[in-house]
């Protein structure tokens, strides 16, 4: 819950961010490139940190960096009105949260792993409600006309204290190994097949999640002609279903397995995608919006799951996973954004369609590992 509320305490306050700094809307573009830039380098190298310093430790010390960065983009913004060093901030802040969300993911198969169930929705879920937690706060201090020097600082000091502090009742994870091991398991996992396609499946799907939050209350108000508050409602009618999806699918997941639900989610998407792109009416659109979110909820926890199956080669597999599909989120909006200059928005989003058929194809992929000579894979619920 802990990174989703920083990530929408970042966003839901970036009005005021770009008003104290004086910004254009292409400026703060490239204020969130930093970043993207930052979760990208750092989920490249968190198979060998989480490898080297554990799961847990990890998780403390990229939550306390994320936490004091986004307390620390705040009071730049505010007190140095540099948009340069605001931008070092946002920089260092993703480089925190992209360690722990790998780190966290190692650590909540390790709990699958050890209560023998399928858990890793749930805990996307929880992300899911923070992003809508951190939303709300941020909406309610806007009003309040709460500054985001103060609103910032005291959001960091919650989500690094409640990390730092947390993270004491975690269990073992059994992903600490040697620089050795560390290296050859990473070196291991990007010549995997397996791996390769697994993170390609996340990458379309996580494509279609993202192209969700960046463009969709936009292709709302242009597509359909509403205004900019039912575009906003047709979001929140997204992350809802998202969020209900991944809090109530561990049921489906244990009864089905993951390759089927990811077939079921893959296809529920698009048909959500393809009514809302290729639709006229509104309230259709809207039901559509429910389709499109519950259809991509499960496909990355699912898939987080998958990669960590054996908990000697998690942490270098989650990383070589979420490095691909992190791609998505780095390259996903401005492409978007160049194809809906040519043909219009709405049928740039219906182009996502290509990438959810591809995640159908590639679903087998999350059914787990086959066992290695040394014996050291494991089955895992949901399977």
């Amino acid at each position: 819950m802990a990174s989703g509320l920083l990530l929408s305490t970042l966003v839901s306050r970036l009005p005021a961010l770009r008003d104290e700094l004086q910004l254009d809307h292409a400026s703060v573009g490239l204020l969130l490139l930093c970043l993207s830039a930052g979760s990208f380098l750092s989920v490249s190298l968190s198979g060998q940190l989480v490898s080297r310093l554990g799961a847990t430790l990890v998780m403390r010390l990229c939550a306390a960096t994320a936490g004091s960065s986004l307390a620390l983009v705040g009071l730049s913004s505010v007190i140095w009105h540099q948009p340069w060093l605001t931008g070092i901030f946002l920089f260092t802040q993703g480089l925190g949260v992209a360690s722990w969300n790998v780190a966290s993911n190692v650590q909540g198969a390790a709990l699958e792993r050890t209560m023998g169930r399928t858990l890793m929705p749930l805990l996307h879920g929880f992300f899911s409600l923070g992003t809508v937690i951190g939303a709300g706060i941020g909406a309610g201090a806007a009003a309040l006309g709460v500054g985001i020097g103060v609103h910032y600082l005291l959001m960091g000091i919650v989500v690094a204290g409640s990390v730092v502090l947390g993270a004491r009742h975690f269990g073992e994870d059994g992903s600490r190994t040697s620089r050795e091991g560390s290296n050859k398991s990473l070196g291991r996992a990007w010549r995997e097949s397996r791996t390769i396609l697994l993170g390609v499946l996340v990458l379309g799907m996580a494509l279609a999640e993202g192209a969700a939050a960046d463009w969709v209350a936009l292709a709302l108000a242009d597509g359909y002609g509403t205004t900019e508050a039912t575009g906003a409602l047709g979001y929140a009618v997204f992350v809802t279903a998202m969020t209900a999806m991944r809090m109530l699918g561990g049921e489906l997941i244990f009864r089905l397995g993951r390759v089927v639900m990811i077939r079921i989610s893959a296809v529920t998407a698009l048909v959500g995608l393809l009514v809302f792109t290729l639709g006229q009416s509104l309230p259709l659109a809207f039901v559509a919006l429910g389709l499109w979110g519950a259809g991509v909820a499960l496909t990355f926890p699912l898939a987080m799951s998958a990669a960590s199956d054996d908990p000697l080669h998690a942490a270098a597999r989650v990383s070589v996973v979420s490095t691909i599909g992190y791609g998505a989120f780095l390259g996903g909006p401005p492409l978007l954004g160049l194809l809906a200059n040519q043909i219009g928005l709405l049928p740039a989003l219906s182009s996502i369609s290509v990438l959810i058929v591809l995640a159908l194809i590639l679903s087998s992929n999350a059914s787990g590992y086959p066992k290695d000579p040394a014996g050291s894979d494991h089955d895992s619920p949901g399977k």
